[in-house]
């Protein structure tokens, strides 16, 4: 499975950055020693399904910390039998047609 996921937090920092808070979501994404990568608009994160929404909860629960609220966009790609990898031969499969062209 891989989860896409972004998380904003709001009503906690007056000057309403949210770079601060993202990245305590993202160092839990990290920390938990699952595949993951992150990109301007997502955090991307493979692993069973129960491994990724516990991650995700506590990458909201970081980055929600001093806000009122937090905002939470998820996708999955949940694909049975296939457990690993895919978070990088997806990327590769279409990397190899644009070779092809």
């Amino acid at each position: 499975m891989i989860v896409a996921f972004s998380v904003s937090p709001s009503g906690g920092d007056p000057d309403g950055g949210v770079s601060e808070a993202v990245s305590r979501a993202v160092k839990v994404v990290r920390d938990s020693g699952l595949p993951n990568s992150t990109n301007a608009m997502f955090t991307n994160v493979e692993g069973s399904w129960d491994e990724c929404m516990a991650v995700v909860k506590q990458a909201v629960e970081a980055a929600g910390e001093g806000s009122a609220r937090v905002g939470l966009v998820l996708k999955a790609d949940i694909r049975p039998g296939y457990d690993s990898g895919q978070l990088t031969a997806k990327v590769e499969r279409v990397e190899a047609h644009l070779q092809e062209d």
